[in-house]
């Protein structure tokens, strides 16, 4: 089949691969419809998540229609149209019985690679995401393995469309996820920095849980545009602004935000002396992370108020826990919980109270997907998320 490759730091490339093949009784193969970009695969495209090998099979958005069941697959069946969460869950353990789906205890089969630096833990296994999270093929190619069909297929509804569907996968629930953190209440008002994919889903998500104001922090015209457009958010462009902080301070009556939601990660632009620190560590290699969004979220958000973190982050330098404590904020974060959300995202859908297919800026064939991840990475024609159909 064809599929995206990883073949080095910033060199993805297109080639035959072999076909996915059913290896456990509860594998389903399925076939690939669309499939997307995702900003956390510009951490390990560019070399700040390692563990990547040649020949890796990235991508870990998609949808499609499965092709083939293993023996022991009940729930779904040749011919379904399913959406399929990011992370790989078992479904029986105990992180899978309390709803903490991405730390499933039974998924990564290469937990050693992570153990030592999460404290003897590790993550479930994610598709297409480096040796790190577990070495499985992504999928930007024509067909996927599915471990685990039951817990990870999830049946569209007639009525909600291929490019809806998709991003229900990763940036609906990661959104949905990180404003659900916030414990919102009635007449809260709640901050998002960065309008990519999840900022924005995370900003219709908050609307949807009852916040009377979102604020969302972006520099991209265009990405400012379409939170107004469809979030109905008031924006700041902080590159117009001369500070954040002070800007927040004064849409909020000197109080803060409610609660504050990190959508960037560890590639955060910025502005002033400590982002240059960042930049000049993190180009040496002496850090991953340039933490300028999340140390401004942290500033920003009231006494007593929440911060959500969603971005991906590895080892980051200088983070305020002083201000954390002293403050009184409630921190809550992690990898996303999709199979906990999904029927509440796809009966949103369904009904039309959330559609995300306008992230879909650009679509390509899978043979001109380097292309859309130039494109992607660099922001250019407006990009927000690249499509690919194999």
């Amino acid at each position: 089949m064809r599929a995206l490759y990883w073949n080095g730091v910033n060199d993805l490339r297109v080639g035959t691969v072999k076909d996915p093949e059913i290896v456990n009784p509860h594998d389903a193969i399925l076939r690939v419809g669309l499939s997307t970009t995702c900003g956390s695969d510009l951490h390990f495209i560019d070399g700040y998540i390692p563990s990547m090998k040649s020949g890796d099979v990235i991508g870990h958005e998609f949808m499609g229609v499965i092709e083939e069941v293993g023996a022991e697959v009940k729930r779904v069946k040749k011919g379904d149209r399913v959406v399929v969460p990011s992370f790989i869950v078992c479904g029986q353990c105990w992180y899978c019985q309390h709803d903490l789906y991405s730390l499933c205890d039974n998924t990564h089969p290469k937990s050693e690679l992570q153990a030592p630096l999460l404290g003897g833990h590790h993550t479930a296994g994610i598709y297409g995401y480096t040796h790190a999270f577990g070495g499985y093929a992504g999928a930007h190619a024509q067909y996927v393995r599915i471990p685990f069909a039951d817990n990870d297929c999830f049946g569209i509804p007639d009525g909600v469309a291929d490019e809806t569907a998709l991003f229900l996968s990763d940036a609906a629930p990661t959104g949905y996820m990180g404003a659900d953190f916030c414990n919102i209440q009635p007449g809260d008002t709640v901050a998002v920095w960065g309008c990519g994919g999840v900022g924005l889903m995370a900003q219709q998500s908050a609307r949807l849980m009852g916040a009377e104001r979102v604020i969302a922090i972006d520099r991209f015209p265009e990405r400012l545009q379409m939170a107004r457009d469809h979030a109905g958010s008031e924006t700041i462009d902080y590159t117009q602004v001369d500070s954040v902080l002070e800007t927040l301070r004064e849409m909020t009556g000197g109080r803060g935000p409610d609660a504050c939601i990190d959508a960037v990660g560890m590639e955060a632009h910025g502005t002033g002396p400590q982002y240059a620190y960042d930049r000049v560590k993190q180009a040496l290699r002496l850090e991953t992370d340039r933490g300028e969004a999340l140390r401004e979220a942290v500033m920003a958000c009231r006494k007593g108020g929440t911060l959500s973190v969603l971005g991906v982050y590895g080892m980051i330098d200088k983070f305020p826990m002083g201000v954390i404590m002293n403050k009184g904020m409630t921190v809550r974060s992690a990898q996303q919980h999709g199979q906990a959300y999904m029927d509440r995202l796809l009966a949103h859908a369904q009904k039309g109270e959330l559609n995300p297919a306008y992230l879909a800026t650009h679509r390509f064939a899978l043979e001109d997907a380097p292309r859309g991840y130039d494109m992607f990475k660099h922001k250019t024609d407006g990009c927000v998320r690249a499509v690919f159909a194999p």
